[in-house]
C-alpha cells in the first residue's frame, strides 16, 4: 500500500496480550498458549495488511510465544523425579504481564492525580460569567486492538465473491477522512460497523480503517465504548467526553 501509518497512539506486544486474556476473560496464570499464539499471530497480520509501523519487539513476542508453544507441546521429562518440580514454560510470560499492568496502574494513577492537581487553583469566575457546561459523558476509549479486532470482523462479513472482482482504485484515506468528518458535522457520532457496511469491497474497508487511524491520529475525532469489548463509535473530539483507560477497569492480577 501507498499510504503508511504511524500512530503515536500504537501500542506495544504486552498490551496485546493483555487485551487477548481480557477480551477472552483468561486465567492469567493458565493461558492457554496455542490459542493466544494463534490470535497474536492474527492481529499481526492485519496490522502488515494495514502496513502499519510494527516494532520489532512485536516479532521479538511472537518468536517468544512460540518457543513456549513448542516447549508446552514436549513431553515430560523421564529423567526427573516426581518430587522435582518442572518450571513452567508460561511463568515469565505470565510474570512480565502482571508486572506491566501494574507498572501501567500506576501510571494512570500518576496521571489522574496530575489532572486534579490541575484543578486545583482555578481563577475564581464570578456569578455574572458562568456559562451552563454540558454534562460530560463516560465512556470507554477503545483501544488500537479494539480498532483492529472490529476492521477483521468487517472483513470477514464482505461477500466473498468481491474478494476475486478487479475494482478500480477509487478510494484515497484523504477522501474517506473528508467523508467521515462530513459525516460527523450531520450526526454527532457514528457506529465503525455502520461506516464499515457502507464500504462496497475488501479495499474499501481497508481505506476506511486507514482514515479512521488518521484522523485519531490528529485527534479529530475519538473511538469510544459504552462498555468493554462493546461496539465501537467514533465522535468528533469535542473534550465532552470522559475516557477511561480500559486495562485499569479490569485487572488481571487477581487469582
Amino acid at each position: 500500500m501507498s499510504y503508511r501509518v504511524k500512530l503515536e497512539l500504537f501500542e506495544g506486544p504486552l498490551d496485546l496480550l493483555l487485551y487477548l486474556v481480557k477480551r477472552d476473560h483468561l486465567n492469567i496464570y493458565d493461558i492457554p498458549v496455542a490459542q493466544i499464539t494463534g490470535q497474536y499471530l492474527r492481529y499481526l497480520e492485519l496490522m502488515r495488511l494495514l502496513d502499519l509501523n510494527i516494532a520489532g519487539e512485536f516479532l521479538v513476542m511472537a518468536a517468544t510465544l512460540m518457543q513456549i508453544k513448542s516447549k508446552m507441546l514436549l513431553p515430560a521429562d523421564p529423567v526427573r523425579t516426581e518430587e522435582e518440580e518442572q518450571e513452567d514454560p508460561r511463568a515469565e510470560l505470565v510474570r512480565r504481564l502482571l508486572e506491566y499492568e501494574k507498572f501501567k496502574e500506576i501510571a494512570e494513577n500518576l496521571r489522574q492525580r496530575e489532572t486534579q492537581q490541575g484543578e486545583l487553583f482555578k481563577r475564581k469566575i464570578p456569578e455574572e460569567e458562568k456559562v451552563a457546561k454540558p454534562v460530560n459523558e463516560v465512556y470507554f476509549e477503545a483501544s488500537l486492538f479494539d480498532l483492529i479486532t472490529a476492521f477483521s470482523k468487517a472483513l470477514e462479513e464482505v461477500p466473498k465473491e468481491l474478494f476475486y472482482e478487479v475494482i478500480k482504485d477509487e478510494f484515497t484515506v484523504e477522501q474517506k477522512v473528508h467523508q467521515i468528518l462530513h459525516l460527523l458535522l450531520v450526526r454527532p457520532s457514528a457506529c465503525l460497523s455502520e461506516l464499515f457496511a457502507q464500504s462496497k469491497s475488501k479495499v474499501e474497508i481497508v481505506v476506511t480503517f486507514l482514515a479512521i487511524l488518521e484522523l485519531i491520529r490528529m485527534k479529530e475525532i475519538v473511538a469510544i465504548q459504552k462498555d468493554l469489548f462493546q461496539e465501537i463509535e467514533v465522535t468528533r473530539n469535542n473534550n465532552n467526553i470522559i475516557p477511561y483507560e480500559r486495562r485499569d477497569q479490569t485487572k488481571i492480577t487477581e487469582r
